[in-house]
């Protein structure tokens, strides 16, 4: 009774693995596609941070993990402090394979739009970036807010996939300056 058992139970699992799909590395069941190992947040920094400054490049840079199962899609910035709405040149934003210091090859972006708020900005690469890279994406506001003090980003990742479980890796910030009072701190002649 108890080799019977067994030999009904191994036929019973054996049809099982070949009627049931099986979902690969970083997918689940229902095609669901999500990081296996998360993505880290190394960075975020701005080339200037006095306010009404133009020509500035807000960076944020980030490393997909060799074991993060799962190739990154999109970035989904989203402001969540600060006073004034940082509107974006999108045809100016750039991405690339390394640090601002350490710019590497250069990495296409299909499309960059911005909420109406200007408070979400969303960039999608041409071709998903791989795991084990670490790259960097480049955002070119019109000028620096208006209003100094800090300003806070939500950065979220985003697998490449139909369907996608998103991933938040966390808040970070930038601070602009009010320089037009550092006479102030002058010593006197």
């Amino acid at each position: 009774m108890g080799v019977s058992w067994l030999r009904s139970s191994l036929f019973f699992l054996s049809t099982l693995s070949i009627i049931m799909p099986s979902a690969s590395a970083g997918e689940r069941l229902d095609g669901t596609v999500f990081f296996e190992a998360a993505p880290r947040l190394e960075k975020v920094k701005t080339t200037f941070n006095e306010i009404h400054r133009r020509g500035a490049t807000y960076y944020f840079t980030l490393t997909l993990p060799s074991d993060a199962g799962e190739s990154l899609g999109e970035l989904v910035i989203t402001q969540r402090g600060g006073i004034d709405d940082i509107p974006l040149l999108l045809e100016e934003t750039t991405a690339f394979v390394g640090t601002p210091n350490k710019k590497q090859e250069s990495l296409s972006l299909a499309n960059v739009s911005q909420s109406e708020d200007h408070r979400k900005i969303t960039a999608t690469f041409r071709q998903p970036i791989p795991p084990g890279t670490t790259m960097t994406l480049g955002l070119k506001p019109r000028k620096n807010p208006q209003y100094d003090g800090v300003y806070l980003f939500g950065i979220t990742a985003r697998p490449a996939g139909n369907i996608t479980q998103d991933l938040y890796l966390g808040v970070r910030r930038l601070q602009f300056y009010d320089r037009s009072n550092d006479n102030d701190f002058r010593v006197a002649p």
